[in-house]
């Protein structure tokens, strides 16, 4: 069973989606790869309170990845990960900064 807080990893703030939040009430957040959009909708109005209208989710492959190490190769992988765009209903609004002052 997940929990609300193990439910949201963490949110995303990329230009893009700033740009989403302010014009379309749009909302990005890093999530696990287990939950799903049910799950997704209540840990965001249980965390957040507000009223969600829609949820999106993508899964991302993780990339390869290689370095050198002295004389060697160390050929690794990232980890997978899940992202869940989150549309609120009108009038609803999540500010990620008021706590931070």
């Amino acid at each position: 069973m997940l929990f609300s807080e193990d439910i949201i990893i963490r949110p995303l703030m990329t230009e893009k989606c700033v740009a989403m939040q302010d014009s379309e009430h749009k909302y990005a957040f890093q999530v696990t790869i287990a939950a799903n959009k049910i799950q997704i909708k209540k840990a965001v109005e249980k965390l957040f309170n507000v009223e969600v209208k829609n949820v999106h989710t993508m899964n991302y492959l993780g990339k390869k990845v290689s370095r050198r190490v002295k004389r060697s190769r160390v050929e690794g992988k990232k980890s997978n990960w899940k992202k869940a765009i989150v549309t609120l209903k009108e009038g609803f609004d999540i500010d990620f900064f008021k706590d931070a002052m």
